[in-house]
């Protein structure tokens, strides 16, 4: 009698789940367990060493997939470390009724665009593209960004900003002077 329940004790974690390391997925499209809506945008979004040549190998070490699977269309790294990021829901960022803020500060970005549309892993391939003077816009929870929507490109003159262009616009300003 004693022998089986000492077999019933050894086989209950098994039978229970119990025995599986605390951070290992089983499902891929699940976030990680235990990673915060924060952490989450700090693995996909800010890198201060990122560089357009390692989209690829970023993209792909830090598993940033969209259903698992399927590749990213369109992924961006702010070049920042993370504290200057976390400021922008801190005081550093433009509130607006939409629920999002954007960066006072500027940052530069890389963004990856996927080459291969519909593809799947392992065959993400991206081409970098790096962006400069970058007005970013964030949604904040708890004085902490989770997701990134946007960005911006300002043009600015004598210190006076006199114009924004939505990242995927294709409009060019004409109120710029030389």
């Amino acid at each position: 009698m004693r022998i089986m329940f000492t077999c019933l004790l050894l086989v209950l974690p098994f039978a229970t789940g119990l025995s599986k390391p605390a951070n290992l997925q089983t499902n891929p499209i699940e976030k990680r367990l235990n990673e915060t809506n924060y952490e989450k945008f700090r693995r996909q979004h800010v890198d201060a060493k990122m560089s357009v040549k390692k989209c690829d190998t970023e993209i792909k070490k830090k598993k940033i997939y969209v259903d698992g699977n399927k590749c990213k269309a369109v992924n961006t790294f702010i070049l920042s470390d993370y504290k200057q990021v976390k400021a922008i829901c801190n005081g550093q960022g433009r509130y607006d009724q939409t629920n999002k803020t954007k960066s006072k500060a500027k940052f530069r970005i890389v963004r990856c665009e996927l080459k291969n549309n519909g593809a799947r892993k392992p065959n993400c391939r991206y081409k970098g593209t790096l962006l400069t003077n970058r007005t970013v816009v964030v949604r904040c929870e708890g004085k902490l960004p989770v997701h990134y929507y946007d960005d911006e490109m300002t043009f600015e003159s004598n210190n006076a900003t006199i114009g924004k262009i939505p990242m995927h616009s294709t409009s060019v300003p004409t109120n710029i002077h030389f």
